[in-house]
């Protein structure tokens, strides 16, 4: 499908290579920095928050700006956050510095960077132990949580993803999504509305014709800016667009922001 070339055409071009080197690492060699694990006691919380990561770095996994930015307002605004992701094998693995696909990898390993180590089996969420759930985009919510970025809309959702989502709209939680995410919601919950910005592809919104796809998966597109959320009250679904734009990153924080603050409104 067109939606779907363009998609995975983007998700394995070409990205430049770092510039910066490490010039001193012989002290966090081989696991060392893990004797020193974050410890920081956080007053309780009347309100808990499941986040699903789907890998580390944006072209094979979880989007890192987009999960920080996530991790972040959750926790200024008091919320305990708890990390799951799957436990499998990536779909791919993508050196970041040329585009080129090498190797193999664990989505809940690799997830572990950016918890921090913390985090347990998609399998584990229990979705009654939670007010709320959110999903931040990558290409791994495309490729890891689902088969979108090779099969289009004949894609299919991770059981475990699908679970989750339906567990959280049946009890009437609150989901979050950013980024390619809500494509998972169009499969899952079809006849609902999501946004991933623009559906008018141009250098700032790339990835516009992924409108598509969610509209051949029955459910709703809506053109937002990367600074907005949309917000589907029949499934309590809120939506940003965050970097299917080619936006600034703090714009991106700004989008991401919002659609965190308007989940934990809806907690």
């Amino acid at each position: 499908m067109a939606a779907t070339s363009v998609f995975v055409a983007l998700a394995r071009r070409s990205v430049p290579r770092a510039l910066s080197q490490v010039s001193s690492v012989s002290a966090w060699r081989h696991g060392a920095c893990l004797r020193r694990r974050f410890s920081a006691s956080a007053p309780a919380s009347e309100r808990q928050c499941a986040v699903v990561l789907s890998g580390c770095g944006v072209y094979d996994g979880t989007e890192v700006h987009e999960a920080s930015a996530v991790l972040v307002n959750l926790s200024r605004l008091g919320v305990e956050t708890t990390m799951f992701a799957p436990d499998m094998p990536q779909a791919e693995v993508i050196n970041h510095t040329n585009g080129e696909s090498e190797g193999s990898r664990n989505v809940l390993e690799e997830s572990a960077r950016i918890a921090r180590g913390h985090v347990s089996p998609l399998e584990d969420l229990d979705c009654t132990k939670f007010d709320a759930i959110i999903f931040p985009g990558g290409f791994g919510a495309a490729k890891n949580l689902s088969d979108f970025a090779f099969q289009g809309t004949d894609m299919v959702v991770n059981e475990q993803v699908e679970r989750v989502i339906k567990d959280f709209h049946e009890a009437g939680k609150p989901i979050g999504m950013c980024c390619i995410a809500p494509v998972l919601a169009a499969k899952c919950l079809p006849g609902c509305s999501v946004t991933m910005g623009s559906d008018q592809e141009s250098a700032r919104w790339p990835h516009a014709a992924v409108a598509g796809a969610v509209q051949e998966l029955k459910s709703e597109f809506v053109t937002t800016e990367v600074d907005e959320v949309h917000v589907d009250e029949a499934h309590n679904l809120v939506t940003t667009a965050a970097y299917m734009c080619e936006a600034k990153v703090h714009e991106v924080f700004d989008g991401v922001k919002l659609m965190v603050e308007t989940v934990h409104s809806r907690m």
